[in-house]
Protein backbone atom coordinates (compact mmCIF):
# COMPACT_ATOMS: atom_id res chain seq x y z
CA UNK A 1 0.00 0.00 0.00
CA UNK A 2 2.84 2.37 0.87
CA UNK A 3 4.57 1.56 -2.41
CA UNK A 4 1.35 2.21 -4.33
CA UNK A 5 0.90 5.57 -2.56
CA UNK A 6 4.47 6.55 -3.46
CA UNK A 7 4.08 5.58 -7.12
CA UNK A 8 0.60 7.07 -7.66
CA UNK A 9 0.80 10.28 -5.60
CA UNK A 10 4.08 11.08 -3.84
CA UNK A 11 6.44 10.56 -6.77
CA UNK A 12 4.34 12.42 -9.39
CA UNK A 13 3.83 15.42 -7.07
CA UNK A 14 7.54 15.54 -6.16
CA UNK A 15 8.54 15.39 -9.83
CA UNK A 16 5.95 18.00 -10.77
CA UNK A 17 7.24 20.37 -8.07
CA UNK A 18 10.86 19.89 -9.20
CA UNK A 19 9.83 20.41 -12.84
CA UNK A 20 8.21 23.75 -11.98
CA UNK A 21 11.17 24.65 -9.73
CA UNK A 22 13.62 24.01 -12.59
CA UNK A 23 11.51 26.00 -15.05
CA UNK A 24 11.03 29.14 -12.92
CA UNK A 25 13.70 31.84 -13.36
CA UNK A 26 15.60 32.15 -10.08
CA UNK A 27 14.33 28.76 -8.91
CA UNK A 28 12.07 30.19 -6.18
CA UNK A 29 10.48 27.30 -4.28
CA UNK A 30 7.67 29.53 -2.97
CA UNK A 31 6.55 30.46 -6.49
CA UNK A 32 6.85 26.79 -7.51
CA UNK A 33 4.58 25.74 -4.63
CA UNK A 34 1.98 28.40 -5.49
CA UNK A 35 1.90 27.35 -9.16
CA UNK A 36 1.72 23.68 -8.21
CA UNK A 37 -1.16 24.38 -5.82
CA UNK A 38 -3.13 26.24 -8.49
CA UNK A 39 -2.68 23.41 -11.00
CA UNK A 40 -3.62 20.69 -8.46
CA UNK A 41 -6.67 22.75 -7.46
CA UNK A 42 -7.73 23.00 -11.09
CA UNK A 43 -7.38 19.21 -11.46
CA UNK A 44 -9.54 18.68 -8.37
CA UNK A 45 -11.96 21.47 -9.30
CA UNK A 46 -14.99 19.21 -10.02
CA UNK A 47 -14.65 17.52 -6.60
CA UNK A 48 -14.12 20.84 -4.79
CA UNK A 49 -17.14 22.45 -6.46
CA UNK A 50 -19.38 19.51 -5.60
CA UNK A 51 -18.22 19.64 -1.98
CA UNK A 52 -18.86 23.40 -1.77
CA UNK A 53 -22.39 23.07 -3.15
CA UNK A 54 -23.20 20.17 -0.82
CA UNK A 55 -21.90 22.00 2.26
CA UNK A 56 -23.91 25.10 1.39
CA UNK A 57 -27.07 23.08 0.76
CA UNK A 58 -26.72 21.36 4.13
CA UNK A 59 -26.24 24.74 5.83
CA UNK A 60 -29.37 26.15 4.19
CA UNK A 61 -31.65 23.33 5.38
CA UNK A 62 -30.18 23.34 8.89
CA UNK A 63 -33.17 25.26 10.37
CA UNK A 64 -35.54 22.56 9.03
CA UNK A 65 -33.31 19.83 10.46
CA UNK A 66 -33.31 21.50 13.88
CA UNK A 67 -37.09 21.90 13.75
CA UNK A 68 -37.47 18.16 13.09
CA UNK A 69 -35.13 17.35 15.98
CA UNK A 70 -37.30 19.39 18.29
CA UNK A 71 -40.59 18.01 16.93
CA UNK A 72 -39.49 14.36 17.17
CA UNK A 73 -37.20 14.74 20.16
CA UNK A 74 -38.30 11.49 21.78
CA UNK A 75 -39.06 9.53 18.58
CA UNK A 76 -35.71 8.48 17.10
CA UNK A 77 -37.13 6.21 14.40
CA UNK A 78 -39.67 8.81 13.28
CA UNK A 79 -36.94 11.48 13.29
CA UNK A 80 -34.74 9.32 11.06
CA UNK A 81 -37.63 8.79 8.63
CA UNK A 82 -38.50 12.48 8.48
CA UNK A 83 -34.84 13.40 8.00
CA UNK A 84 -34.60 11.07 5.01
CA UNK A 85 -37.77 12.60 3.55
CA UNK A 86 -36.33 16.07 4.04
CA UNK A 87 -33.04 15.15 2.34
CA UNK A 88 -34.97 13.58 -0.55
CA UNK A 89 -37.28 16.58 -0.99
CA UNK A 90 -34.39 19.03 -0.84
CA UNK A 91 -32.24 16.79 -3.07
CA UNK A 92 -29.41 16.87 -0.55
CA UNK A 93 -27.24 13.98 0.64
CA UNK A 94 -25.72 14.28 4.15
CA UNK A 95 -22.63 12.42 2.88
CA UNK A 96 -22.18 14.20 -0.44
CA UNK A 97 -19.87 16.85 1.04
CA UNK A 98 -17.60 14.28 2.68
CA UNK A 99 -16.63 12.16 -0.34
CA UNK A 100 -14.96 14.97 -2.33
CA UNK A 101 -12.97 15.93 0.78
CA UNK A 102 -11.86 12.32 1.27
CA UNK A 103 -10.71 12.23 -2.35
CA UNK A 104 -8.57 15.34 -1.78
CA UNK A 105 -7.08 14.10 1.51
CA UNK A 106 -4.48 11.76 -0.11
CA UNK A 107 -3.17 14.74 -2.10
CA UNK A 108 -2.60 16.68 1.13
CA UNK A 109 -0.78 13.71 2.68
CA UNK A 110 1.36 13.30 -0.45
CA UNK A 111 2.25 17.01 -0.50
CA UNK A 112 3.20 16.77 3.19
CA UNK A 113 5.53 13.89 2.38
CA UNK A 114 7.03 15.88 -0.50
CA UNK A 115 7.89 18.80 1.77
CA UNK A 116 8.93 16.58 4.66
CA UNK A 117 11.24 14.36 2.58
CA UNK A 118 12.11 16.43 -0.47
CA UNK A 119 12.24 19.93 0.96
CA UNK A 120 13.31 19.42 4.55
CA UNK A 121 16.18 16.96 4.01
CA UNK A 122 16.81 17.38 0.28
CA UNK A 123 16.00 13.79 -0.69
CA UNK A 124 15.37 13.76 -4.46
CA UNK A 125 16.01 10.09 -5.14
CA UNK A 126 12.48 9.57 -6.52
CA UNK A 127 12.88 11.80 -9.58
CA UNK A 128 12.05 10.43 -13.01
CA UNK A 129 14.94 10.01 -15.44
CA UNK A 130 13.66 12.83 -17.68
CA UNK A 131 13.45 15.34 -14.80
CA UNK A 132 16.64 17.32 -14.28
CA UNK A 133 17.92 16.85 -10.73
CA UNK A 134 18.78 20.24 -9.21
CA UNK A 135 20.77 18.48 -6.49
CA UNK A 136 18.80 20.11 -3.70
CA UNK A 137 15.72 22.29 -3.52
CA UNK A 138 16.65 25.65 -2.06
CA UNK A 139 14.01 26.14 0.66
CA UNK A 140 14.48 29.92 0.75
CA UNK A 141 11.77 31.98 -0.94
CA UNK A 142 11.77 35.74 -1.47
CA UNK A 143 15.39 35.72 -0.39
CA UNK A 144 14.70 35.30 3.34
CA UNK A 145 11.80 32.92 4.13
CA UNK A 146 12.89 29.32 4.88
CA UNK A 147 10.03 27.02 3.85
CA UNK A 148 11.69 23.93 5.30
CA UNK A 149 11.01 25.31 8.81
CA UNK A 150 7.79 26.37 10.56
CA UNK A 151 6.70 29.92 9.73
CA UNK A 152 4.12 31.47 12.06
CA UNK A 153 3.36 34.20 9.50
CA UNK A 154 2.17 31.64 6.96
CA UNK A 155 0.21 29.81 9.68
CA UNK A 156 -1.62 33.06 10.48
CA UNK A 157 -2.43 33.59 6.79
CA UNK A 158 -3.77 30.03 6.57
CA UNK A 159 -5.90 30.68 9.66
CA UNK A 160 -7.36 33.88 8.18
CA UNK A 161 -8.16 32.09 4.92
CA UNK A 162 -9.83 29.30 6.90
CA UNK A 163 -11.91 31.86 8.82
CA UNK A 164 -13.07 33.47 5.57
CA UNK A 165 -13.99 30.11 4.06
CA UNK A 166 -15.95 28.90 7.11
CA UNK A 167 -17.61 32.29 7.66
CA UNK A 168 -18.84 32.28 4.07
CA UNK A 169 -20.50 28.88 4.55
CA UNK A 170 -22.41 29.94 7.66
CA UNK A 171 -25.80 31.31 6.75
CA UNK A 172 -27.99 33.31 9.09
CA UNK A 173 -30.59 30.91 10.40
CA UNK A 174 -34.08 32.11 11.20
CA UNK A 175 -35.32 31.48 14.71
CA UNK A 176 -37.76 28.66 15.19
CA UNK A 177 -40.05 29.47 18.10
CA UNK A 178 -40.65 26.07 19.66
CA UNK A 179 -40.42 24.47 23.05
CA UNK A 180 -36.98 23.20 22.16
CA UNK A 181 -35.62 26.58 21.07
CA UNK A 182 -32.83 26.27 23.64
CA UNK A 183 -31.44 23.34 21.66
CA UNK A 184 -31.56 25.44 18.50
CA UNK A 185 -29.79 28.33 20.25
CA UNK A 186 -27.12 25.90 21.40
CA UNK A 187 -26.60 24.77 17.80
CA UNK A 188 -26.18 28.38 16.67
CA UNK A 189 -23.61 28.93 19.42
CA UNK A 190 -21.71 25.78 18.39
CA UNK A 191 -21.64 26.94 14.75
CA UNK A 192 -20.24 30.29 15.83
CA UNK A 193 -17.62 28.56 17.96
CA UNK A 194 -16.54 26.38 15.00
CA UNK A 195 -16.17 29.53 12.90
CA UNK A 196 -13.37 30.61 15.24
CA UNK A 197 -12.18 27.20 16.45
CA UNK A 198 -11.20 25.86 13.01
CA UNK A 199 -8.98 28.87 12.13
CA UNK A 200 -7.36 28.72 15.58
CA UNK A 201 -6.62 25.01 15.09
CA UNK A 202 -5.23 25.80 11.63
CA UNK A 203 -2.81 28.34 13.10
CA UNK A 204 -1.87 26.02 15.97
CA UNK A 205 -1.17 23.03 13.70
CA UNK A 206 0.37 25.12 10.93
CA UNK A 207 2.85 26.70 13.33
CA UNK A 208 4.50 23.30 13.78
CA UNK A 209 4.60 22.22 10.12
CA UNK A 210 7.16 23.03 7.40
CA UNK A 211 6.47 26.43 5.87
CA UNK A 212 6.19 24.91 2.38
CA UNK A 213 3.28 22.72 3.45
CA UNK A 214 1.55 25.62 5.21
CA UNK A 215 1.98 27.75 2.07
CA UNK A 216 0.27 24.97 0.12
CA UNK A 217 -2.43 24.78 2.82
CA UNK A 218 -2.96 28.55 2.70
CA UNK A 219 -3.18 28.65 -1.10
CA UNK A 220 -5.57 25.66 -1.19
CA UNK A 221 -7.88 27.27 1.39
CA UNK A 222 -7.72 30.65 -0.32
CA UNK A 223 -8.56 29.18 -3.72
CA UNK A 224 -11.42 27.17 -2.18
CA UNK A 225 -12.80 30.34 -0.58
CA UNK A 226 -12.61 32.15 -3.93
CA UNK A 227 -14.41 29.24 -5.57
CA UNK A 228 -17.11 29.46 -2.89
CA UNK A 229 -17.48 33.19 -3.51
CA UNK A 230 -17.99 32.69 -7.25
CA UNK A 231 -20.32 29.68 -6.78
CA UNK A 232 -22.50 31.49 -4.22
CA UNK A 233 -22.74 34.62 -6.39
CA UNK A 234 -23.84 32.51 -9.36
CA UNK A 235 -26.43 30.73 -7.21
CA UNK A 236 -27.72 34.02 -5.82
CA UNK A 237 -27.98 35.46 -9.33
CA UNK A 238 -29.83 32.33 -10.51
CA UNK A 239 -32.26 32.53 -7.59
CA UNK A 240 -32.94 36.21 -8.36
CA UNK A 241 -33.65 35.34 -12.00
CA UNK A 242 -36.08 32.59 -10.93
CA UNK A 243 -37.89 34.98 -8.56
CA UNK A 244 -38.00 37.66 -11.24
CA UNK A 245 -39.44 35.25 -13.82
CA UNK A 246 -42.01 34.00 -11.29
CA UNK A 247 -43.06 37.57 -10.53
CA UNK A 248 -43.52 38.32 -14.23
CA UNK A 249 -45.62 35.19 -14.71
CA UNK A 250 -47.78 36.13 -11.70
CA UNK A 251 -48.38 39.62 -13.07
CA UNK A 252 -49.27 38.30 -16.51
Amino acid sequence: MVQLFNVVLYQPILNFLVLIYNFIPGHDIGVAIILMTIIIKLILYPFSLKSIKSQKALQEIQPKIEALKVKYKNQKEKLAQEMMVLYKNEKVSPFSSCLPLLIQLPFLIAVYQVFNRGLSNGSLDSLYSFISNPGVLNPITLGFLDLSKPQIFLALLAGLAQFWQVKMLNTKKPEVKTAGSKDESMMVIMNKQMTFLMPIMTVFIGASLPGGLVLYWFMTTLLTALMQLVAFKKKKQLNMEVIDNHSKETIN
